[in-house]
């Protein structure tokens, strides 16, 4: 699938970082979108919806006389009103604003693998949220790189709840389950005979005989009016599993569910 890398150049490093309580700096990141471009947004559009349905399917998959657009909006995308298809659509988006960070931003290879089978649009994906693979140095296998990203979306205006925080909470949660999360992309990656990916992913079943650099993520996504750096500055990576393994990011952005909204919109009316 031939992902879509141009709205990434709106994400930009601000240069502010947030001491949180246990000492670490967190860097943020601001989502300075621009809708007004209408080639950007159309191609943002196409790599958001090929993550649920590849364009090539949707004509086959939709049910005899629907549109394509009632298709994505009414069967394959999160519902825009009815609960809880707001918030997994908020949740949605950030965890591939995130999957984009690290591609193309950090060169990882993350899978694209979490939505498209899914049997109820309106329910999140079990597993860990944002996978990235390095895997560039064959004769030192040590070296090869393991990302596992938890991510937390607040999009919703002036909430005052510590996004990072449960972001932190839950990536302790990753390395018990990533066996498990590995398996599910495996499996999803035959079904779309991806052979160099499936290598990719069974290489990193094989931690034991060859060891490699593991690193866990915690991102909080957050709407401007949502991001107060004082809450966000109490956070603490004192309860994970492997504090000094955790990288971390805030990302924020001028009213992002009206945004979020708008890109289903497109991404179901262009189709």
């Amino acid at each position: 699938m031939p992902w879509s890398n141009e709205h990434i150049q709106w994400l930009h490093d601000t240069g502010e970082v947030i001491t949180i309580s246990s000492g670490e700096g967190v860097p943020v990141y601001e989502f300075a979108y621009d809708v007004t471009n209408e080639t950007v947004m159309s191609h943002w559009a196409r790599h958001f919806r090929n993550h649920y349905c590849a364009d090539n399917v949707i004509e086959i998959l939709k049910p005899e006389g629907t549109t394509k657009t009632d298709y994505l909006l009414e069967i394959k995308f999160p519902h825009k009103t009815k609960s809880p298809g707001p918030s997994i659509r908020a949740g949605d988006f950030a965890e591939i604003l995130v999957a984009d960070y690290l591609m193309f931003l950090h060169n990882y290879y993350v899978p694209r693998t979490r939505y498209d089978r899914k049997i109820i649009g309106n329910e999140s994906s079990k597993g860990s949220d944002v996978l990235g693979f390095k895997h560039n140095n064959r004769n030192h296998p040590e070296q090869d790189e393991l990302i596992i990203y938890e991510v937390k979306a607040r999009l919703s205006e002036n909430s005052a709840q510590n996004t990072l925080q449960t972001a932190i909470g839950d990536s302790s949660k990753d390395e018990a389950r990533l066996a498990e999360s590995l398996n599910g992309v495996k499996q999803r990656l035959y079904d779309q005979k991806d052979d160099d990916g499936m290598a990719i992913i069974s290489r990193f079943q094989k931690n034991v005989d060859q060891p490699y650099k593991t690193i866990f993520g915690a991102a909080a996504v957050l709407t401007d009016s949502s991001c107060c750096v004082e809450t966000l500055a109490e956070a603490s990576t004192k309860e994970h599993s492997s504090p000094t393994k955790l990288d971390m990011i805030v990302i924020r952005g001028p009213v992002l569910m009206s945004l979020v909204h708008g890109l289903y919109e497109r991404a179901a009316n262009e189709a």
